[in-house]
């Protein structure tokens, strides 16, 4: 398999909180590099030091500290680096967006604006659960019999059907999406989740991203599998920093589903119980392995009860009712 070195140049103050969030959204390992580490060897060097090829010093104490990770040349190493770019751009938000230095990427072999291309050879139509048949829009092949074709064309946002999180999340909303039922699609992205949930029977779907552009692809997607937008609606900002956003959901949700990294999912257990109706279906994917039970703990603590755990490659997702 092939990969690309992705960079991302930081700041020393946001390093171990970027490391971390990269951590959580399936980046296992990263070098990094910070010049300051350097001045540090330097200043407790032990006498062994006879000599530095000259611009030696200058190269590796020049430029700001940077986190590199190494992403793989097919379907998932595109969905790594739209949910790459996604909390980038979340982070650029906050009021401590400072902290995080400038955030830029660089890669090696592939331009960062290639990649939205260079991954659709890998994005291939696969099966999920017993009733969906994930398909590209750019190819054409028959839908097997028993299936019903989710068209889906990701643009720049994460969901194609291809990562685990996704997969594990749509094969949960076979068991719980009835007829008729009323869906929240928490951090939509290309918003295959909730156009999953349409297929499947929903008679209506909100979804809402931090990012525009996910929106809107969200909503294209649904028009190509022939939802009506009068009952898909998107909506565009942060629910954890904008009160009247967030109440503007209201509560009675039959379902509601977030697939996000852990600590946010974490940050909205309050809001979850408060859209869901009593009964109501949670479902939570994006966790790695390592954080389900922290995660699974959380939810518990306001109310929620843990009905199924899937797990996969290292990801889990979670079925919880209220």
């Amino acid at each position: 398999m092939n990969w690309t070195e992705v960079s991302v140049e930081t700041a020393k103050a946001g390093l171990d909180v970027l490391c971390a969030m990269l951590t959580d959204i399936g980046f296992k390992g990263f070098a990094i590099y910070d010049p300051d580490d350097f001045d540090e060897l330097m200043a407790g060097k032990a006498g062994h030091w006879d000599y530095l090829e000259e611009g030696l010093m200058e190269s590796l104490t020049a430029g700001s500290p940077r986190v590199t990770v190494y992403v793989p040349e097919n379907a998932q190493g595109g969905e790594q680096m739209t949910a790459l770019r996604s909390l980038l751009n979340s982070l650029k938000q906050r009021s401590d967006a400072a902290d995080f230095g400038t955030l830029e990427i660089s890669s090696k072999g592939v331009r960062e604006e290639d990649w939205a291309n260079n991954w659709k050879q890998y994005f291939r139509p696969l099966p999920v659960g017993d009733r969906l048949w994930i398909t590209p829009t750019w190819v054409d092949e028959p839908v097997p019999a028993g299936r019903t074709a989710l068209h889906i064309d990701p643009g720049s946002s994460f969901g194609t059907g291809q990562h685990d999180t996704t997969r594990l999340c749509l094969a949960m909303l076979e068991s719980c999406v009835q007829p008729g039922a009323r869906v929240l699609d928490i951090g939509c992205g290309s918003g295959i989740l909730s156009i999953g949930a349409m297929l499947l029977g929903a008679e209506s779907v909100k979804a809402i991203d931090i990012e525009q552009n996910a929106t809107e692809s969200a909503l294209e997607n649904a028009v190509r599998n022939g939802i009506d937008p009068a009952k898909y609606e998107t909506f565009c900002g942060n629910i954890l920093e904008d009160e009247a956003l967030a109440d503007s959901f209201g509560s009675g949700w039959d379902v509601v589903c977030a697939n996000i990294v852990s600590d946010i999912l974490i940050a909205m257990r309050g809001l979850f119980v408060k859209y869901l109706r009593d009964g109501g279906t949670l479902l939570l994917s994006g966790i790695i392995d390592e954080r389900l039970e922290e995660v699974k703990t959380a939810m518990q603590e306001v109310g929620l009860r843990v009905e199924r755990v899937e797990q996969s490659a290292g990801w889990a997702a979670v079925m919880l009712k209220k």
